[in-house]
Order: C-alpha cells, then sequence, then structure tokens
C-alpha cells in the first residue's frame, strides 16, 4: 500500500484527549456488545451454514475425497496479500512505473503532465494492482472447480433489495462511529490517501472514483471469492476466517479502524453469506470511504474550492 504521511502530534481539548487514552481500550467493549447483537441478527443464516457444510463433509468423507477448497482459496490469498503488499506500493511505482510515464509525458506533455499528477498516478498503480490481484482468484478458481459458477461468488443481484433493513441497521451504526472517530488526532491527518484532493473538485472526484474501484475489487475478493470458495468448507467459520486477513490489511491505518475491521468484516461477511451477493458491503464500503475522506477535509477546512486544479 502507499504510505500515508507521518502523522503529527496534535494538541487537542478534553474530547480528543479523553479518547486518545481511552483508545486502546475501546475494542473490548465494542466486541462486548458488536459480537452478541451479529450473533443475533445472523444466528439462523450461521447455523444454516453450518448445517450445509456438514452435510458437504459428509458427503466427501462417504467418497472417500479431500476437500481442496481451502488448499486453494486460502494459498491464492496468502500470496495476493503479499505481492500486493511489496509490489504494489510507491516503492514499485517509483522503480517501474514512473520511468514510463516520464517518457510518455516527454512525448505528450499536454496529456500525461506528470508533474501535475504524479500523486494520483502513484494511486492508480495501487488501484490498478489491488483490482487486478483480487479478481485474478475468479480465473484460476474457474480452472480448477469447473462445476462452480462465477456468478455465486456474490455476483448475482438477486437479493440485493432483500435484506435492505440489515443494510440500513448496519448504515446508521458505521455513520455513528465515523462521526465520532473523525474527531480523532490521526483521523485528519490520514484521510484522504491522496493528499491532492483538496487542490481541486477534479482531483476530489478523480480520487474517489479510484478508491470506490478498489472497494469493488476488494469486496470481489473477501465477501466474494473467500466467502463463495469456503461456503461449503468451513460454513460460518469462512466468514471468521476472512475477518482475519481483512483486518491485516488495515494495519498501518488508524487503530480505532483497524479495529473496526474485524466487526465490520464479520458484518459485511454475514450479510453477503444471507443475500448472497456483495453489492450492499460494497454501497456500504464506499458511504464510509467517501464520508471518511469528506469529514477529514471538513474537520481542516480543507474541501475544494475550485473545478480544475490551478497551471
Amino acid at each position: 500500500m502507499l504510505e500515508p504521511p507521518a502523522i503529527a502530534p496534535v494538541a487537542g481539548g478534553g474530547f480528543n484527549t479523553a479518547l486518545e487514552t481511552l483508545k486502546p481500550l475501546l475494542p473490548i467493549p465494542a466486541a462486548l456488545i458488536l459480537l452478541p447483537a451479529l450473533w443475533l441478527i445472523f444466528r439462523d443464516s450461521w447455523q444454516e451454514l453450518d448445517g450445509e457444510a456438514a452435510a458437504w463433509r459428509g458427503r466427501l468423507t462417504r467418497q472417500n475425497r479431500m476437500d481442496l477448497r481451502p488448499l486453494v482459496a486460502l494459498a491464492m490469498c496468502a500470496l495476493i496479500l503479499a505481492l500486493q503488499e511489496y509490489y504494489g506500493g510507491r516503492v514499485t511505482y517509483d522503480e517501474l512505473v514512473r520511468p514510463f510515464l516520464a517518457k510518455l509525458d516527454l512525448k505528450h506533455p499536454k496529456t500525461i503532465r506528470l508533474y501535475k499528477y504524479d500523486e494520483l498516478y502513484g494511486f492508480g498503480w495501487w488501484v490498478f494492482t489491488r483490482v487486478a490481484g483480487y479478481t485474478t482468484p475468479l480465473a484460476v478458481w474457474k480452472l480448477c472447480f469447473r462445476e462452480d459458477s462465477i456468478l455465486d461468488m456474490g455476483l448475482r443481484l438477486r437479493g440485493f433489495f432483500t435484506h435492505w433493513r440489515i443494510y440500513g441497521f448496519f448504515l446508521g451504526i458505521v455513520l455513528l462511529a465515523m462521526l465520532i472517530v473523525s474527531r480523532s488526532p490521526d483521523f485528519g491527518a490520514y484521510y484522504p490517501f491522496y493528499k491532492q484532493s483538496s487542490r481541486s473538485w477534479y482531483d476530489f472526484l478523480s480520487w474517489e472514483a479510484m478508491y470506490f474501484l478498489q472497494f469493488f475489487g476488494l469486496e470481489i475478493f473477501f465477501r466474494g471469492f473467500l466467502l463463495g470458495a469456503l461456503r461449503r468448507s468451513f460454513g460460518s467459520g469462512a466468514i471468521f476466517v476472512m475477518a482475519v486477513p481483512y483486518c491485516m490489511i488495515h494495519f498501518g491505518k488508524p487503530f480505532l479502524e483497524a479495529n473496526g475491521a474485524i466487526f465490520a468484516g464479520i458484518a459485511l461477511g454475514s450479510l453477503s453469506m444471507k443475500t448472497k451477493s456483495i453489492y450492499q458491503g460494497f454501497l456500504l464500503h464506499i458511504t464510509i470511504a467517501a464520508g471518511m475522506d469528506w469529514l477529514a477535509l471538513w474537520h481542516r477546512h480543507a474541501l475544494p474550492t475550485v473545478v480544475w486544479p490551478a497551471g
């Protein structure tokens, strides 16, 4: 991932000071409240998934067959996340991609404009490596397990509107949490990733469009591919397996957000398993992402004031 800027200490008021002091302990009461709530909401779905998985494993046992799905899915997950971590960031962009863009810029200076959009191009490389990595497993999976339908990995629209009340409930919770967390000193220093977002509305909206595309790939991978691949093998356990790497890709982000990813991963995974669709989770994700960027700029009084960047 592209490295965010170093977070400078911020002298805050009483609220911020109290929040920073209690921050390491906040995940504990959150877990005591949210995990039982998720169990109450999704327990029937979890039991149904476990029943389907037990029947599947029993069938394999009777046929004396080994279930290779966890091996293929989790090995691909580890490999893809490692490649993204080491080759999907600024270092690789500076070494491989930027020199290529610099040559193009010499030929087409009015089109490329590397001097103006270098940071945005860097994030373009980040988004490309994420989307490519997150979607490639679908093709590999189809080659390995031809009887499986890729559409069953959360890509069907059927069921999108069926559980809208659950979506609305989650949206209300995360919006409230976002408003609280946005008061944290490290929040405004971290978001948006693209620091030229405040330069113009073109910069802000270009970044948001790229950011949304990355989230679509992320939902395909975590709530689509991983859950679809492990559903029959692990039942409801697939949700909690998925939540582990999903939390880990948030390492380096603000502490509360990284911990929130645990509960968000379980909630979004359960919702995806229930609806068999990733689209509600995707809408929830981009709503949060856009809101966090907007609030960070708003708190800094740095929202764009012009449509196009100067010069």
